[in-house]
């Protein structure tokens, strides 16, 4: 009987507490929801990652990014297009094209590739062509059930994203793939889809109406060439032109003026990549967070009291240490988003 009767006190003061702590257990769902999740939403910013930032990782699936994200702390990204498809059914090359992507990387530097890396890279070019129709065939059938199935995915995880970056935008893509890489990127809740800009008005002013009819907005990424007019034809085309800017190369490509264009474009600013580099005169070098000549500090403060509305995207583009891997440096990148905003 006094087990009883403690028990019962017991309960009726546990259900006493109940009804006089609302404000904590009422949250009590939210805080369940979001257990074990990601958060990279600092004072208003909203650091995200590109994905192509651990291509060194030995697996490059869909679910081992997924795992790279939250790893990292990341709570929002850039999508490459790449595990996603692989995802969706995707044929896989039977070319290196990672190795590809390393020797253009190399060539867009300007640095000199060796005669064997040359006829390499024409080679790989070549193969890359053949395999452009295989991967163009597939997406004229393609179940975009599946890429639902990827949302859903990234949401179980407290993961959103916000770009989408499928190879299906070039000069050579047809409109069929436009169009395709467009209405993929809504259903993966994309605001935007990104891509390298083209050099090319008229190919911006077809990617720019066809963002109209699709509802989305398109992100063009510079590198060097880079320049506070550089945006400004394809901004003119269209008002789903905008940026996906680089704070890096454009420190590197030796221009001055890099927070006054960012005050100019705010608007049209889509996503910026933030990294580490250096200024012309100290070598243009990729390198860890606080050691290079990008004002990283300056610009996240900058969007963080202007209350600006695009994603800050860690692009980890220096080399990684032997004793480390690209999530642990992505880790490093954000406490340093972190310490900056604080």
């Amino acid at each position: 009987m006094k087990n009883r009767r403690e028990f019962l006190k017991t309960s009726l003061l546990g259900a006493a507490g109940l009804s006089l702590a609302p404000t904590l257990l009422q949250g009590a769902p939210a805080i369940i929801k979001s257990y074990n999740k990601p958060n990279s939403l600092i004072n208003g910013v909203q650091i995200g990652c590109i994905t192509y930032s651990y291509r060194s990782m030995q697996d490059q699936s869909l679910e081992a990014n997924i795992r790279y994200i939250k790893e990292s702390g990341i709570s929002a990204v850039e999508m490459m297009g790449e595990p996603v498809e692989y995802f969706a059914g995707m044929p896989s090359p039977t070319f290196n094209r990672m190795r590809g992507f390393q020797l253009g990387f190399k060539q867009r530097n300007g640095e000199n590739l060796t005669s064997d890396e040359q006829q390499e890279l024409a080679e790989i070019r070549q193969a890359s062509e053949a395999y452009a129709k295989v991967v163009s065939d597939w997406r004229a059938k393609v179940d975009y059930k599946k890429f639902e199935q990827v949302k859903k995915m990234f949401k179980d995880e407290g993961i959103s994203i916000y770009a989408f970056k499928p190879s299906a935008f070039g000069m050579n893509n047809s409109e069929l793939e436009i169009s395709y890489g467009m209405k993929t990127a809504r259903i993966l809740g994309a605001s935007h889809v990104t891509l390298e800009h083209p050099d090319n008005d008229g190919h911006t002013m077809i990617l720019g109406k066809m963002g109209e009819k699709h509802k989305m907005s398109i992100g063009y990424h510079g590198h060097e060439q880079q320049t506070f007019t550089f945006w400004d034809k394809a901004l003119a085309q269209s008002p789903k032109n905008g940026l996906n800017f680089d704070a890096g190369h454009y420190v590197a490509a030796g221009h001055r003026d890099m927070m006054e264009l960012i005050q100019k474009q705010h608007y049209r600013i889509l996503s910026m990549h933030i990294k580490d580099r250096q200024k012309p005169e100290n070598g243009k070098g990729n390198l860890p967070w606080g050691t290079g000549d990008t004002p990283l500090k300056d610009i996240l403060t900058m969007i963080s009291k202007q209350k600006y509305k695009f994603p800050a995207t860690i692009e980890l583009e220096y080399q990684v240490p032997q004793s480390s891997d690209a999530v642990k440096e992505v880790q490093k990148c954000l406490e340093f988003c972190r310490k900056a905003l604080g």
